[in-house]
């Protein structure tokens, strides 16, 4: 039996056009190698600041209270990990670059909390550690809710 399919028509196969050429890549100039600090905690401390007693020396009147002495709070710094003292001279360093000093940063939290007369929270502020104010001040500029 005949069947009714169309016959099939083929086309021409289409010539193949040749390859385009590639060009050569450019040859980028090369920056100079950034070199690369350390990145252990201990070689952070020995690079940047000459040692954990020199760091140490220096972050204390920063991070001391108004009833603490600085030489007895050093001397607990020199027996802190490096890494937490690098933590600590990040915060001192944010503290001297964006508000001054620790009753400046503590009066900028009592006027974003809109609580700056009240002396009583002023004072428990003052007890708070460096890192606690900054994380205060940092959520006080977002609008966070307070507890």
């Amino acid at each position: 039996m005949p069947s009714n399919k169309t016959p099939s028509v083929k086309k021409p196969a289409a010539k193949a056009k040749p390859a385009a050429k590639k060009a050569a890549p450019k040859a980028k100039a090369k920056a100079a190698p950034v070199p690369a600090g350390p990145r252990h905690p201990k070689a952070r401390v020995a690079e940047g600041h000459g040692g954990k007693a020199a760091l140490a020396k220096a972050i204390a009147p920063l991070l001391a209270g108004p009833d603490q002495d600085t030489n007895a709070l050093e001397v607990r710094l020199a027996k802190a990990s490096n890494a937490q003292l690098l933590r600590l001279q990040r915060a001192t360093q944010t503290l001297k670059d964006k508000y001054g000093d620790r009753e400046k940063l503590i009066a900028v939290i009592g006027a974003a909390t809109k609580q700056a007369n009240d002396k009583d929270y002023l004072a428990r502020l003052a007890s708070y550690s460096l890192p606690q104010l900054l994380d205060l001040a940092a959520a006080s500029r977002r609008g966070a809710p307070r507890t």
